[in-house]
């Protein structure tokens, strides 16, 4: 990352690159997750394949999703992997009413109604909190 006088800083050089390649969600299981996520966002599931026995990518445009039961990270305690309590992941929409729909029609536990007339929030089937804005 550059930071320039507009953030705030001196410029400085990073190997990093300023993008976001993929966003992790923990999982529980991996092929209900897949599933799931496959209705959500309109994959075919026998296109989307499980790697390693326990991550599944969804490639979106922008940041991927990763779904992963994290084995090395809590996944395979008994609880598992702690779910995610607040919004990490941002999903826009033309239709926010039928976006909302459509996520109900899924059995999501919805956390918000439409708020402000622009976002609204829900779970997946783990328990983590995703957002659905109006573009």
């Amino acid at each position: 990352m550059t930071i320039s006088a507009e953030h705030g800083g001196a410029a400085s050089s990073s190997p990093v690159r300023q993008r976001v390649a993929s966003v992790f969600i923990p999982v529980k299981n991996i092929e209900r997750s897949r599933a799931w996520y496959c209705r959500l966002l309109g994959f075919k599931e026998s296109e989307r394949d499980i790697l390693f026995g326990h991550l599944c990518v969804l490639p979106l445009d922008g940041a991927d999703i990763v779904l992963d039961t994290m084995p090395k990270w809590g996944g395979s305690e008994p609880g598992g992997a702690a779910p995610i309590d607040t919004p990490v992941v941002m999903l826009p929409t033309p239709d926010l009413e039928a976006s909302l729909a459509f996520v109900d029609s899924l059995g999501a536990e919805r956390v918000t109604d439409i708020e402000g007339g622009h976002w609204f929030v829900f779970k997946d089937p783990d328990g983590n909190k995703l957002m659905i804005c109006r573009e």
